[in-house]
């Protein structure tokens, strides 16, 4: 039950994570604003965004790396359960007898090849 709720959590993280990457202004958006370009006129002003989204991002980004490695751990230290159907061999095998009512010749019965 863990394991869901923490593979939910990390899918979740992820998403808001690259959502929040891709809202985030580049470099060269400040001097665009500078001369007057329509970037200026933000949600959060021309540079009220990027403390907070800076800190939401490195936030989701360190709860991301955590889960990744806490997910990481559970998944290799968790039993792998064998299929039914992966040692098929191991089963006793039921040695065929050939049909007596078959007649067989002479020639067959003192031969040395298998039928």
């Amino acid at each position: 039950m863990l394991y869901q709720i923490l593979i939910v959590s990390f899918l979740l993280v992820a998403i808001i994570l690259v959502g929040f990457i891709l809202i985030q202004q580049g470099k060269g958006a400040d001097m665009g604003a500078s001369f007057g370009a329509g970037s200026s006129a933000t949600i959060f002003g021309s540079s009220g965004s990027g403390n907070f989204m800076t800190k939401t991002t490195g936030i989701l980004a360190t709860l991301f790396f955590v889960l990744s490695l806490f997910l990481g751990n559970l998944t290799a230290q968790r039993t792998k359960q064998t299929e039914e159907w992966s040692n098929l061999g191991a089963e006793q095998t039921q040695s065929v007898t050939p049909a007596t009512d078959v007649p067989q010749s002479e020639e067959q019965k003192e031969s040395d090849v298998p039928n």
